[in-house]
């Protein structure tokens, strides 16, 4: 791609989700949203393959369908209340744009796209459709948090978590491990936005800086499945034990990262009397923790065949991109500044 392409559209990207994060008016959170979406199309079809132009057009089709109920519960709010703000909702109007706020980050039950959208296409581009492309629409759930009907948010909060867990069980194809993977994190996040706002930004900052931790070392030994994985250990050694270690935070282990976010949403479902709910998206966890420790096995724990392929895969020189060796030791290290970051945040 030239880099003037690729420079001005990563640059509107970044602006479209700055705009939507930055907009107190909802004709201007909308059109961040559409230049989110129109940003990242090109780069989802850059590799010119059937299975990626299919990706680009089920990701513009559910994009554009939600941004059009985005517009219509806006223009309905405006007609009815006679504002533009986002601090002036009525309930209908709350209810269909979490419900289109939802399927942009393709939570349960409007999470059925998500998965084959990024099969479809790159690992890079992969990583930025879970992270970059989840801020824009988490913000406007965030700026919309004093409206926001409990009971539906933790509703499909748990669904999600419960959906990510089991569809991911029989999965083999890495890329649709981590798309359910990342449905299940937006079930905890979800549940955070419903209790405490301030957690939200700790848990999808944590949740970022892990699935960043994960996908980088896949990228770079280019892994497609799950049998992929066993054999790029004559490739890089501490990559791969990076990748056992980023997989077993994503899964929410009690030494590492990931633990921290899960921890202090059941502190704070426990404290507000939702123990129910607690113990259930606590169940829903083990599914997706099994999957991430099946990961895991194959890294480390197994012995790939070695045939003469294998034996002079160490030729092949790494690209470890800088942010790899940060990205691992942050998604690893962190649980003992939990209550700093929580004070902070």
């Amino acid at each position: 791609m030239n880099p003037l392409i690729w420079l001005t559209l990563t640059t509107s990207l970044a602006a479209s989700t700055i705009i939507t994060m930055s907009s107190n008016h909802w004709l201007l959170a909308w059109l961040g949203l559409e230049l989110n979406t129109l940003s990242i199309l090109p780069l989802m079809a850059l590799n010119h393959h059937p299975r990626a132009t299919e990706a680009a057009t089920k990701y513009f089709l559910v994009q554009a369908t939600a941004a059009t109920m985005i517009m219509l519960a806006s223009t309905m709010n405006a007609w009815q209340t006679g504002h533009w703000s986002l601090n002036h909702l009525t309930t209908l109007t709350t209810l269909l744009i979490t419900t289109a706020i939802m399927l942009k980050l393709g939570a349960a039950p409007m999470h059925l796209w998500y998965p084959q959208v990024l099969q479809g296409v790159t690992m890079n581009t992969a990583l930025l459709i879970s992270t970059w492309q989840k801020i824009a629409p988490l913000s406007l759930l965030y700026m919309m948090h004093n409206h926001l009907d409990r009971p539906t948010m933790l509703t499909l909060g748990l669904l999600s978590a419960m959906v990510g867990g089991w569809a991911g069980l029989n999965q083999t194809q890495t890329r649709t491990i981590m798309a359910f993977s990342s449905i299940a994190h937006m079930g905890w996040l979800i549940t955070a936005m419903t209790i405490n706002p301030s957690l939200t930004t700790l848990t999808m900052i944590l949740y970022i800086i892990t699935t960043i931790a994960t996908f980088t070392p896949m990228a770079t030994t280019t892994t497609k499945t799950i049998t992929d994985i066993g054999t790029t250990w004559p490739l890089s050694p501490p990559a791969l034990a990076a990748t056992l270690m980023a997989l077993m935070s994503l899964g929410g282990l009690p030494p590492l990262t990931g633990f921290m976010p899960k921890w202090l949403i059941l502190k704070e479902l426990s404290s507000t009397s939702l123990t129910i709910i607690a113990m259930a998206i606590l169940l829903t966890s083990l599914p997706s923790l099994f999957f991430y420790i099946r990961l895991g096995y194959l890294t480390l724990l197994t012995t790939a065949p070695m045939t003469t392929n294998m034996e002079h895969k160490w030729r092949f020189k790494l690209n470890q991109p800088t942010w790899a060796t940060l990205s691992s030791s942050t998604a690893t290290l962190l649980l003992p500044t939990t209550m700093t970051l929580y004070t902070i945040t």
